[in-house]
């Protein structure tokens, strides 16, 4: 890694950021209507889309180990390659299982994707500059996220409308240029990345698998004592239920009101494109927001204006209604995530930052699983506008849990002190003797305001934009397809 200058990581680190991203722009406009053309019901269609989100609940804290013990570019290697055949299979599969298959596999490579690429790049900085600010790279890489999901589904749409090719429907052509795509990044991969690996991989894989089940403990504690932690973490499982509407049953309402799945498909590229713009927009607005409300009643907005944007999808008439309301939700979305990991990040410090992120993260997951199939169901019993009301409400009644966080920050403005950060208290024994080595808690400490993210085991968590104007972790709309929630 030495060997590369700062400006030569960084460049390799926004290829590769750009080539993991683009395959996935060009799936948002054919992943849930590929599924209805190949026989599938929005009923089981919402229940193969719970396999990714059960997937990476389970692995999404133990993969951690991996990268640590094996090395990052190994790991990504394992992750793409995994890819690599999710979109194989999904371009030949005709059955349920065929795509619940497809959706683990996508389950498994978000697992192991979630974080190496990000910690080689901050790792390989340090070694060429120690004192280089790598915030640099990440901030673009941002914008880097932003253009290649909106090339991609401009490239999606595109296709769709000059589809079919042969036997090839235009549902399916976006599919099989997405698997090309990710052999090219594979090769890019094994090109660009250099690393040095870690000398001892199977002890240190088997210690950091062994320890998962602590790190989770510890993290769950967290949220035991500090109930303005507790009320955050809860917004995920109404924000991962409520996100099925503009993920996953968009497409089906604009198939409605356009008359016909290809019609939506190639509608929805360009539309996919001007919501990545929105979100950025949106998280733009942040400082403003910051400004003008506060940190918890602006993310509190946020959540009402969201599930407002969701109503107008479901109930506008015509193309142009709903697509107005869907570019209106992105931007409230790019606005909400920013304001969310800021409060978050107020809550914790240390070595605990890590895992809180992780388990914020993961409480979308289920809860993301939960509602493709509830609402999917509803969907098939009543109508996907039935359906869409109902998943905005769920996205509203979240505001509410913001109130802790924004009782604190008042009565911390009053008493001039700072919010306490709090860490897990260590294992103990039936004697309240300590039970084993273990990391100490986390001592009252002032606020971090520093931006950056924090490493873990070599590790970079969380998947929502840090506070402040260098939002570079990756937004998910577009599809269920990239809701690691994984925020």
């Amino acid at each position: 890694m030495s060997t590369l200058s700062v400006r030569q990581v960084r460049f390799r680190y926004l290829t590769l950021y750009g080539l993991r991203w683009l395959p996935s722009g060009l799936l948002m406009t054919v992943m849930i209507l590929l599924m209805q053309e190949r026989g599938l019901s929005l009923s089981q269609i919402g229940l193969v889309a719970t396999a990714q989100g059960l997937v990476v609940l389970a692995l999404e804290l133990p993969t951690g180990g991996f990268a640590d013990a094996l090395g990052r570019r190994p790991v990504l290697l394992v992750a793409w390659v995994v890819a690599l055949a999710s979109l194989a299979l999904m371009a030949v599969a005709d059955s349920f299982w065929m795509f619940f298959l497809v959706w683990a596999l996508q389950g498994v490579y978000r697992a192991l994707d979630s974080g190496p690429l990000e910690s080689w790049y901050v790792d390989a900085t340090l070694a060429a500059d120690p004192d280089a600010e790598y915030e640099r790279g990440l901030g673009w890489a941002g914008t880097v996220i932003g253009v290649a999901i909106g090339a991609g589904a401009l490239l999606g749409g595109g296709l769709v409308a000059l589809g079919p090719f042969g036997p090839v429907s235009a549902l399916t052509g976006p599919v099989l240029v997405a698997a090309a795509l990710q052999a090219v990044s594979i090769v890019a991969l094994l090109t660009l990345m250099r690393e040095q690996r870690p000398t001892s991989g199977p002890a240190t894989l088997r210690a950091s698998v062994a320890q998962a089940p602590r790190m989770v403990g510890q993290a769950v504690g967290l949220l035991r004592r500090n109930r303005v932690l507790l009320a955050l973490v809860s917004v995920e499982l109404f924000w991962g239920f409520g996100m099925v509407t503009f993920e996953s049953l968009l497409p089906i309402r604009l198939s409605e009101v356009v008359g016909g799945a290809d019609r939506a498909a190639a509608l929805l590229g360009p539309a996919g494109s001007a919501a990545w713009l929105a979100n950025a927009a949106g998280a733009a607005l942040t400082p403003i927001l910051l400004r003008r409300l506060g940190a918890a009643p602006a993310a509190a907005l946020m959540r009402v204006l969201q599930g407002g944007t969701v109503v107008g999808m479901g109930l506008l008439a015509g193309p142009v209604g709903v697509l107005i309301a869907y570019l209106a939700c992105y931007t409230v979305h790019g606005a909400s995530n920013p304001l969310h990991m800021g409060l978050l990040h107020r809550q914790v410090d240390g070595p605990y930052r890590t895992s809180v992120l992780s388990l914020n993260s993961m409480m979308a997951q289920p809860a993301g699983a939960l509602g493709a199939v509830a609402l999917t169901a509803l969907a098939d019993a009543t109508s996907v506008r039935v359906a869409m009301l109902v998943g905005a409400v769920v996205l509203a009644v979240a505001a509410p849990l913001y109130l802790p966080a924004w009782r604190a920050n008042r009565a911390a403005a009053r008493s001039g002190a700072a919010q306490p950060l709090v860490g897990p208290v260590p294992a103990t024994g039936p004697d309240g003797s300590p039970a084993g080595p273990g990391p100490a808690a986390v001592p009252v400490s002032a606020p971090s305001a520093d931006p950056r993210p924090v490493r873990s085991g070599g590790r970079i968590r969380g998947d929502r934009p840090n506070p402040g104007p260098r939002p570079w972790a990756a937004p998910s709309p577009g599809g269920p397809w990239y809701a690691a929630r994984r925020r």
